[in-house]
């Protein structure tokens, strides 16, 4: 096993840990992932473990046909979707699959989040997508991911009677987005039952959302000013 594998796999067993931090999981459903960088592999979560149990030993390993090439495990049931995104999103490092409460409630109605606040301008650059219905177990989950993402600004998707997918460049951005998507969720929910949001204007969810991206937050390259 790689230095990098064996890094990822501490990584993501980290990660399940702030799913269940931000009550974004139940029981032992949800997932998340990460690309092995250069290799043509992943590692996630193994099926129907506890979260209490996750540590990077059983993390499993899989290539990005889903096949398993490290671990004792079975792979979550959300393998083939996670590998159908890596196979056709390229830039994607993770992939994180919640069900949320408030989320996976406009799923459930069929409804996309429409971007009535700023904060959702920042972190989705519009509305939260929804995506098509598509049964588990297969990769018919991942190309609706991408069917719906791709040229879309949005990190996050709602599929359709299921719950939240969401995707970023590490697997430490995927679950930043998933918690972002629930607060999101939950703030347009409560702010529906007080009566019809105000809209942002696309400029300005334009002017938001490059600001947030390229400007907010410390420089990556330290000041020389002492």
């Amino acid at each position: 096993m790689s230095d990098e594998v064996a890094r990822l796999r501490e990584t993501v067993a980290g990660l399940h840990a702030e799913l269940v931090r931000y009550n974004l999981v139940a029981w032992t459903s949800g997932n998340v992932s990460a690309r092995v960088p250069g290799r043509d592999l992943m590692v996630i979560k193994p099926s129907g473990v506890s979260y209490d149990d996750l540590r990077p030993d059983n993390m499993v390993v899989c290539d990005l046909d889903g096949v398993v090439v490290e671990g004792d495990l079975a792979p979550s049931s959300d393998t083939a979707a996670h590998a159908y995104v890596y196979r056709a999103m390229p830039d994607v490092g993770g992939v994180v699959h919640t069900h949320s409460g408030y989320a996976t409630a406009w799923a459930a109605c069929g409804q996309a989040i429409p971007c009535h606040l700023t904060a959702q301008a920042d972190e989705f650059g519009g509305e939260i997508p929804l995506g098509p219905f598509a049964l588990i177990g297969g990769d018919d989950i991942g190309k609706g991911i991408v069917a719906t993402l791709s040229g879309h600004r949005s990190p996050a998707v709602l599929m359709r009677n299921h719950g939240v997918f969401t995707i970023g460049r590490t697997a430490k951005a995927a679950v930043k987005a998933a918690v972002m998507c629930e607060d999101v969720a939950r703030t347009a929910y409560l702010a529906r039952t007080l009566g019809e949001p105000a809209p942002i204007a696309a400029e300005h969810v334009d002017s938001l959302h490059a600001r947030y991206q390229n400007v907010y937050g410390q420089p990556t390259v330290p000041s020389a000013r002492r």
